[in-house]
Order: C-alpha cells, then structure tokens, then sequence
C-alpha cells in the first residue's frame, strides 16, 4: 500500500504555528494570514496524512499524539526547515506583518512618539492604530492591543495589564480667567461655568465630580468626544477636567488646581489571551510599558 507524504510543506510550516500557538487566532497573527487560511492549511494537511493532527477544544488545539510526533521531527529538520524554526524561535524574521493597536483619541499625542520609537527599532512591522471611543472587540480580531484609560477591563479571556496613573485637574484658558475671576478651589463653584461630557462617565473620577457636584446651571457646554473638552476650554468657554498631560503639552491653558490624589485615571493594556504570547505583540507591549513608565510626574504617576 503506498503512504501518503507529505506535498506542501508549507502546511507543516502552518501547523507548527498552531502547535506554538495554541489557536488558529493566534497562529493567523504570527503568519500575517487570515484565521480561514490557518484552518483550510490544517484540513489539507491532515487529509493528505489521513491522520488527525490536533483535537479541536473550545479554548483551542493541542496536538494529539500523531500531531506532537510529527511537529517534533519537523523541529528537527532545521537544515531544511530554517525560516519554519526561525519564525519559532522568535527570531527577527517573525516579527513582520501589521499590528492593529485601539486607544481613544485624547491618547494619540501621548502614544505617538512611543510608537514613532517603535516603529523606527522595527520597520518591519505596519502599525495601525483605530482611535474609537468604543471598545473595539479583541476576540474578533479588530485589534491586537487595546490602550484604554478608565475602569480596569473585565472581558473574559482578556488579559489586562497596568500602563500608568494619568493625573487628572481642572484647566481653564487665562481669558476665561480674566472674565470670571480666578479659581481657588473645588468649593468654590459660585460665578463659573464648567464643560462636562453628554454622558455619564462615572468611571472617570474628574468628570464623575462634576456631574456629581456641579449645578445644572452651571454646566454651560456639553460634547461627546474628550478633545472637545480641551479644545472649549481654550476658547473660554469654562472649566474643563482634563489629564494633565493633555492640557499641558501644549499652551493656552492654566492649570487651576493641585491634581488631586484620587482623580487619577488608570491606563490599562489591553490583550486577547490567544494573541498575549505572539511575538510582535510581546515587543510591542514591553516597548510602551517602559516608555509609560518614564512618564513625567507633572503628567503621569507610574504604578
């Protein structure tokens, strides 16, 4: 009887990255192919072998004992196999390809220049970066990384890691200043007008006070995206809560108060468990923890 063999070793190269992976999501992410291309590799493979080469799980695929005999001898063949090992082993040539990193857009000037950093040590690899107040759904392979300020992420199978404490105070313009009068303290709200956000943002320590505290009459203008806030209270339109960090990296406003200690925000890192231990992601993740954390203690508190 004549033995089947083996005609595209390509599809071995792919079931390696499934083997390394654990899921087809997060071998898709390594190869730079999509989740349908892993999977169509894996059911070639294995008809060609007629043997089955993972058991499928609903968390994701473990070789069965056919799979891990054939992955351990292709492991072996690194004369001929030298690319398949190298993509392995983590070397340079793996780390190709495009990321996809979420945040929300007052974050954009903070990250620029860790990713411009990044991007420079890595040419390699495309960068995206979706800038969408909506938490963009990892699981679904909308992005690889979230940066996300605010409550810490409870999604399942997330794994969450600190960034940094972002502080946090109210800022207004000097022409505000100069027509209001100056602004000596949280309980002293008499004769100011305030910016707050269209909806509730109670997660956000600054902005939950000023729902909390300031009267109706004197919240003068709303708007839904944390820029606008910035950008009315340069105008003079009132008291905006703003990260430090935001409202000073560029000139116009005064800083009005001392941040408070329990206004920080928290930043979070944001990853889905099948994509964590990916390579590129791996970098990506150490290069903007050490970059947060040299954050200036004017702007940021390092956890």
């Amino acid at each position: 009887m004549a033995r089947n063999s083996v005609k595209d070793w390509n599809n071995l190269h792919y079931a390696l990255a499934v083997a390394r992976a654990g899921t087809l999501s997060g071998a898709a992410l390594e190869l730079n192919v999509s989740h349908s291309t892993v999977l169509r590799r894996i059911d070639t493979l294995e008809k060609a072998l007629d043997t089955r080469l993972f058991i499928r799980h609903p968390r994701g695929y473990v070789p069965t004992e056919a799979g891990q005999m054939l992955m351990n001898a292709a492991e072996n063949m690194q004369d001929q196999l030298d690319l398949m090992v190298g993509k392995m082993q983590g070397v340079d040539e793996a780390l190709h390809g495009t990321l996809v990193i979420t945040t929300v857009n007052t974050l954009i000037p903070l990250l620029m220049p860790i990713i411009r950093g990044f991007q420079a040590q890595n040419p390699q690899v495309r960068l995206q970066l979706v800038a969408d107040r909506r938490h963009l759904r990892l699981e679904h392979g909308e992005a690889h990384i979230g940066i996300r300020p605010g409550a810490r992420p409870t999604e399942p199978d997330y794994v969450v890691q600190p960034g940094a404490s972002l502080q946090n105070t109210l800022y207004a313009s000097q022409s505000y200043l100069d027509e209001c009068g100056p602004f000596t303290g949280r309980d002293q709200l008499d004769g100011h007008r305030f910016i707050a956000p269209i909806e509730a943002y109670d997660f956000i320590p600054s902005l939950d006070w000023i729902t909390r505290e300031v009267p109706e009459e004197q919240i003068v203008f709303r708007c839904n995206e944390f820029s606008g806030f910035e950008d009315a209270a340069r105008c003079g339109v009132g008291i905006a809560a703003l990260q430090s960090w935001c409202a000073e990296v560029r000139p116009g406003l005064e800083r009005l108060i001392d941040p408070p200690p329990e206004w920080q925000t928290k930043l979070w890192l944001v990853t889905h468990r099948d994509m964590h231990r990916t390579r590129k992601v791996q970098l990506f993740l150490e290069w903007v923890k050490e970059a947060l954390a040299k954050l200036s203690p004017e702007v940021g508190v390092v956890p």
